[in-house]
């Protein structure tokens, strides 16, 4: 069990199962009234940590700078939701309900608050509700309620169950939404290169050699030639043909580099979400003479 003296190494720092998981910050811790013993803390859950568990603390430790917890994060986060009114505190039958959540046996309870640290007897327990630590510390020793730490600037010393101070005045707090961003993965892209085949055309000039008689008269010039040979007889003269084809031959040349590169672009969205407020209004109360009996009179006043 936690001392009050490590309350301040306990508030808005982190929570830890027993197998090293976080379970979110610490955000209120709950005293017994009677005892002045730390009896719960309530833990920041959730996305952004939209929700509040409370977890016992009578087994829990401090280690560092963070407090570890024998229960497994999946149980805290499925602890059921409790109601803490107005003055901060919770009720017997939802103190009650949390125990039985984590297998805490409400007889051993009783026997531990019955008995003060100097070995006397008080009056059982009863309600549990918040306060600051050094306000839960001014308030133990009242039977029938527990109080809680909630943030050590958050609230006055000497303040009791009403939240009220010793020069009478009183705190009100609020909560305030703190929205942040994690990053996760949403997709994912890849190049792939691969092979497809193309028909293409390109126009080339080809040649080629064809055959063309010539005739010429006999001349004095060519008249010896005419007359080389015999006078009546056969021949043949042959003439070999030329022409061009097409031949055709790849290359295998580079023409582009292509890589991948990510962008980051940056657009707002509206987060909603709900946050309590404590509201303080004054309350007068007439006393009739006449009718020997009090008027309860509201009337709304500033905070």
């Amino acid at each position: 069990m936690i001392t009050r003296e490590e309350i301040a190494n306990v508030l808005d720092h982190p929570v830890y199962d027993g197998d090293g998981n976080k379970i979110g910050d610490a955000k209120h811790v709950f005293f017994d009234d009677m005892t002045g013993r730390p009896e719960w803390v309530s833990v920041k859950t959730g996305m952004f940590g939209s929700n509040e568990s409370f977890i016992p603390i009578r087994d829990a430790a401090v280690v560092q700078d963070h407090l570890e917890v024998p229960y497994r994060k999946e149980q805290v986060k499925d602890a059921p939701n409790v109601d803490v009114d107005a003055g901060g505190h919770l009720s017997e039958s939802e103190e009650h309900r949390l125990y039985d959540y984590y297998g805490i046996n409400w007889d051993s309870v009783l026997s531990e608050a019955e008995r003060t640290d100097d070995g006397r007897f008080a009056a059982g327990p009863g309600p549990a509700g918040t306060a600051s630590a050094a306000g839960a510390a001014g308030a133990a020793g009242t039977a029938g309620t527990a109080g809680t730490a909630g943030g050590m600037t958050g609230r006055q010393e000497g303040a009791d169950r009403t939240g009220m101070r010793g020069d009478d005045a009183m705190t009100r707090s609020e909560e305030q939404m703190h929205v942040g961003v994690e990053r996760r993965e949403s997709g994912r892209a890849r190049l792939r290169k691969y092979v497809v085949t193309e028909e293409v055309q390109q126009t080339v000039p080809v040649s080629h050699e064809e055959v063309r008689v010539e005739r010429e008269p006999i001349t004095d010039a060519n008249r010896g030639d005419a007359l080389a040979g015999p006078e009546i007889s056969e021949a043949e003269h042959e003439v070999t043909l030329h022409e061009e084809r097409p031949v055709v031959e790849t290359e295998t040349v580079p023409v582009e580099r292509v890589r991948m590169v990510t962008e980051e672009h940056v657009e707002d969205e509206v987060v909603r979400g709900r946050v309590r407020k404590e509201r303080i209004e004054a309350e007068t109360e007439r006393f009739d003479d006449d009718a020997a009996r009090f008027d309860d009179e509201r009337r709304p006043g500033r905070e």
